[in-house]
Order: C-alpha cells, then structure tokens, then sequence
C-alpha cells in the first residue's frame, strides 16, 4: 500500500509520451497574440502587474547593484510557480518533488551569490563568518558553525520546498482514498473527508504559490549579504 501512494511522484506516461510535457504546454496559451499594442486583453494586464508585483517584492531587500538579477529571479518565480501548480492537475508529475532537481536549481544561484561577494567584497562576505565582539575562546568554534551554516544553505533551500510539496500531494492522496473507500460504506463520513480534501486542495494551491516565493525570496536575501 505504501508503494502506491508514492507512485504519484513517477511521471505518468500515455503512449510511451510523459504527460508532464503536455502539461508542459498549457503556460503557452496564456502567451499574448501578436498585436500593435502591448497589452491587447484583460489576460495580458493581469499578467504584467502578477509579474510587476513579483519583481518589485523580490527586488526589495536589494540594492541597486542586485538590481542585474531581476530577470533571474523573477524568470526563476514563474517557473517554480508554474511547475507547482501544474503539478497539481490530474494525471500530472510534480519535478519539484525531486530532491536533485530542487538541488540543481538551489546549489549554482547559491554559488553564484555567494562567489559574488568574494569577488566584489570579500572582507565583507568573510567578516559574515565571525560576528563583532566575538569572545576570543569561542572564536574557532563559531567560525565552524558559522561556515556549516553557510554551506547547507542550498541544501536546506532544496529539502524545504522538496518536503512540503510532497506532504502536501501525500495528504491529498490518502484522504481521496479515504473518500473512495467510505463511499459505499459511510456516505455521510465520505461527504464529510470530500469537504476537507477541497480545503486541502486550495490550502496546497496557496502552499504551492508561497513556496516558490519564500525559495527565491532567500535567494534574494543571500544575494544581499554578498552585493
């Protein structure tokens, strides 16, 4: 029974075809037509302020030398968005259930941030491992946490999103079967775990959207100690 409940994070294929491509597409609908004008519909407006409110939250703990990574981040916002969202369609594959992609995405941008400050203020981003006033005796020893700290930066950027996606689809998944099974047997017990799988749905649709924010919003953060 446990194997099957963890099926789910295998991509489901029709015809030897990944169903995740598919789903792949659907972002390319809401591309705009081509016009004379920038903004032709209500769609397109709403997009462009969906992604200026984005990048104007991103860019807010950055200075002006941060600034160059805007498109970055916010390319790296929808993406993660659209992933964890399509990912809870039927019939569909999350990859940010993955460890080794999360990890793939985490480990290079954090590198980045971090070979960043070595590279414009190294004094700077050295002076992070010892903080001011430190006594003498415990200099070694904060030093080493501090460096430890700072190299699992990318892997608890990775975890987190990796686990709380997948409790999430794991919930879903054994409550629907909850509800399948107490159908036939308790109708009003049935009608009852349905109400809650809703809410837990749209709780999994507001985790998916602030998951993707909080994972570039630390990256955000780590760029600002290095610029």
């Amino acid at each position: 029974m446990n194997l099957t409940f963890f099926d789910q994070f295998t991509s489901p294929c029709l015809l030897g075809v990944p169903l995740i491509l598919l789903s792949m597409l659907f972002p390319t609908l809401l591309l705009p037509s081509p016009g004379n004008r920038w903004i032709t519909n209500r769609l397109s407006t709403l997009q462009s302020w969906c992604i200026t409110l984005i990048t104007k939250q991103l860019l807010i703990p950055l200075n002006k030398n941060g600034h160059k990574w805007a498109l970055i981040l916010t390319s790296l916002m929808i993406l993660l968005l659209s992933i964890n969202l399509l990912g809870l369609l039927p019939y569909t594959f999350t990859p940010t259930t993955q460890l080794s992609m999360n990890m793939a995405l985490a480990f290079p941008l954090w590198l980045a941030t971090l070979l960043t400050g070595l590279r414009n203020q190294p004094s700077a981003s050295l002076g992070h491992l010892l903080p001011e006033g430190t006594p003498t005796p415990l200099i070694p020893a904060l030093i080493l946490i501090e460096t430890t700290s700072l190299l699992i930066r990318p892997l608890a950027l990775g975890v987190r999103l990796t686990a709380n996606l997948t409790a999430g689809h794991l919930l879903i998944q054994l409550i629907s079967t909850a509800t399948t099974a107490l159908l036939s047997i308790m109708p009003a017990v049935s009608i009852l775990t349905s109400i809650i799988l809703l809410l837990l749905t749209i709780l999994e649709v507001a985790v998916a959207m602030i998951q993707a924010y909080v994972f570039v919003l630390l990256l955000s953060l780590y760029l600002q100690e290095n610029i």
